[in-house]
């Protein structure tokens, strides 16, 4: 577990301009970074064009451990899936150009059929397949259809696309109150990305996903859930996505420097 690939990711550092972030977690020691599609838009609303934050990121040296599409492919329709679709396609080169093989989006938060999602993860599947990179899906505990491990599963299953595969996070997993014998059931060709954080013990609140927190300061059982990734021999990145507004107020180095303790703690 000690060669294990660490990354840092954007949403972590939210209120940190990207070349600052970048500069930090280099400076840090993070193996790599994972950016959002947030990332690119706001450089294009900057005036500096999307092509800034492949500039940014090759003058960095760091590796990008996964790029970020946009939510909502799942179930929408008409000019709006087109849109989408595009982005998603968008978001697939720029993994390329940025040396990644994965991009990853969130299942969508809202009420839908398990048919029409798996057809739907086949489309983007193809997509993917297209540029060269794999999508990993993530379920949110905090969704209304896909709030669980096996929901997740079970639409990729029927998807079954070589270029798609699940996104696991800690953070979810605990919220959502997923075991670690679920965990377990999980095949090793099955996960195609890792995403880490805490959640609190205390305070939860319904709909609410900012509270994050570095490993070993929350519920989550990190040493038993890394030891069953090395059984699975996981050889991909684990990217540590905290966004919480108490640690974006505080040094974007400090809260860094933690959360890398924090986590080789653990391993």
């Amino acid at each position: 577990m000690a060669g294990r690939r660490l990354a840092l990711h954007a949403w972590t550092l939210e209120t940190t301009p990207l070349e600052e972030f970048l500069r930090v977690a280099r400076a840090t020691e993070w193996d790599a970074v994972e950016l959002r599609r947030v990332d690119f838009t706001r450089a294009e609303e900057a005036g500096h064009g999307a092509e800034s934050v492949l500039e940014a990121v090759g003058a960095s040296g760091l590796a990008v451990a996964c790029v970020g599409v946009e939510l909502g492919w799942m179930w929408a329709a008409g000019a709006e899936r087109d849109r989408l679709l595009a982005v998603f396609a968008g978001q697939c080169r720029r993994a390329r150009a940025l040396g990644s093989a994965l991009v990853m989006s969130p299942a969508d938060k809202g009420r839908g059929d398990l048919k029409t999602a798996a057809a739907s993860v086949r489309e983007v599947g193809d997509v993917a397949a297209e540029h060269g990179v794999t999508l990993a899906v993530e379920f949110n505990s905090q969704a209304e259809t896909f709030h669980t491990l096996e929901r997740m599963r079970e639409t990729l299953a029927r998807a079954d696309h070589p270029r798609c595969g699940l996104l696991l996070d800690t953070y979810h997993l605990g919220r959502s109150g997923a075991t670690l014998r679920q965990v377990d059931d999980v095949r090793p060709e099955e996960i195609a990305y890792v995403q880490y954080s805490d959640p609190p013990t205390s305070g939860l609140v319904p709909g609410q996903a900012t509270d994050r927190l570095p490993p070993g300061r929350g519920a989550f059982p990190f040493r038993e859930f890394f030891a069953l990734l090395a059984d699975k021999r996981y050889a991909g990145y684990c990217s540590y996505e905290a966004p919480n507004p108490a640690a974006w107020k505080r040094p974007a180095e400090e809260v860094a420097r933690e959360a890398l303790e924090a986590t080789r703690a653990v391993l």
